[in-house]
């Protein structure tokens, strides 16, 4: 029986709900019997049966003896749903092959455990970065208690996210900007700075191509200069949260009765403690979020270095002096930040690097 086929069929049904299960992993399950499969299925949203129950329940009693092949440890606790142990034990399946385990505390190895009391084979490994990569941002939700951070931008040749007078539409191609729309789909919510507000009124939704949700909108908007009828305000199609250390209570309340949440946050020289928003979002169960500008914003972060994947879209166009990645305080070259490519795509004549830190 080949464990990496099946189990690759399983990361592919994990892949099409990728975004639509936060704060929850995104889980495929395939069941197969006499080297058929005869059920799969993937985990569709929080709160919703797990990928395993789901499967379970399609086989019926073809799954007893079976061999049931899932992207992430089955767990072994009562959440919003119960434990996928207890319904593949009931079940009576025979093997378990899991990709990777758990990195949530209450169920890390014990789910494996639970298994193997009841007499069930464990096999755990197969395609285990694959596994990783895709949930990724659960992961680092889990194991370090903030959001997983993608910085995206465009740029020119000559490293320019906007003309000197912040002209920025559009320096990457309709195909690049519609990959960047994926982007948006994968995350929990899409952070840009005031300044972005006020120059371009984006909407910060998906609009490239049909999808469930829209991530949450946030603001970076220290001294709470957000026009109340901006697109981020009138547009209802997605949530907005608005994050600011001023506390003008009347405009606090007209926001609310918008539909505009308001979140207070410490400041210094101007700008938010990034470390208390990400522990903000977090508590918001933002496990991934997409930060798309502008300079200042970007800069914030990368100073900081709070950030995990970095995504740069690069158009062939030189706009000599231009708005730029500010100073991080960086005076050597040994002590630039460490990036690592993982990933090289084309759109049109555009090219789009994805990096990791090291």
């Amino acid at each position: 029986m080949d464990d990496a086929y099946f189990m690759g069929l399983a990361l592919e049904l994990a892949k099409e709900r990728k975004g639509l299960t936060h704060p929850n992993p995104t889980v495929g399950c395939v069941i197969v019997k006499d080297g058929k499969i005869i059920a799969k299925a993937n985990h569709e949203r929080a709160g919703m049966p797990h990928a395993e129950a789901k499967a379970l329940a399609i086989a019926g009693d073809s799954a007893k003896g079976s061999t049931l092949y899932v992207t992430l440890e089955p767990c072994v606790h009562y959440g919003r749903t119960p434990p996928c142990t207890d319904a593949i034990i009931k079940a009576g399946v025979k093997r378990v092959v899991i990709a990777v385990l758990d990195p949530n505390p209450l169920v890390s190895g014990k789910g494996v455990e639970r298994l193997r009391q009841a007499g069930i084979e464990v096999k755990v490994g197969v395609l285990e970065d694959q596994a990783k990569r895709i949930n990724e941002d659960f992961f680092t939700y889990i194991t370090q208690k903030r959001p997983y951070v993608t910085l995206k931008f465009a740029q020119s040749l000559d490293g320019s996210l906007a003309t000197k007078d912040y002209q920025s539409k559009w320096i990457s191609s309709e195909e690049s900007r519609n990959y960047a729309h994926k982007l948006r789909a994968e995350a929990s919510a899409v952070l840009v700075g005031i300044n972005t507000v006020l120059r371009d009124n984006p909407k910060l939704t998906v609009r490239a191509f049909k999808w469930e949700k829209n991530p949450l909108r946030i603001v970076l908007d220290p001294k709470l200069k957000i026009p109340m009828d901006c697109n981020l305000i009138k547009d209802k199609e997605a949530k907005t949260i608005v994050i600011t250390a001023v506390e003008d209570k009347e405009k606090i309340q007209a926001l609310e009765e918008e539909g505009v949440e308001v979140l207070l946050a410490e400041h210094e020289n101007g700008l938010l403690n990034l470390k208390e928003v990400l522990r903000e979002l977090y508590f918001k169960e933002v496990m991934h979020l997409l930060v798309e500008g502008g300079a200042k914003t970007l800069t914030s972060f990368l100073e900081n270095r709070l950030f995990d994947r970095l995504c740069v879209f690069v158009a062939p166009i030189i706009l000599g002096e231009g708005v730029r990645i500010g100073d991080l305080g960086i005076r050597k070259v040994e002590d630039g930040i460490k990036l690592r490519l993982r990933e090289l795509k084309t759109f049109q004549q555009d090219v789009f690097l994805e990096f990791v830190k090291e």
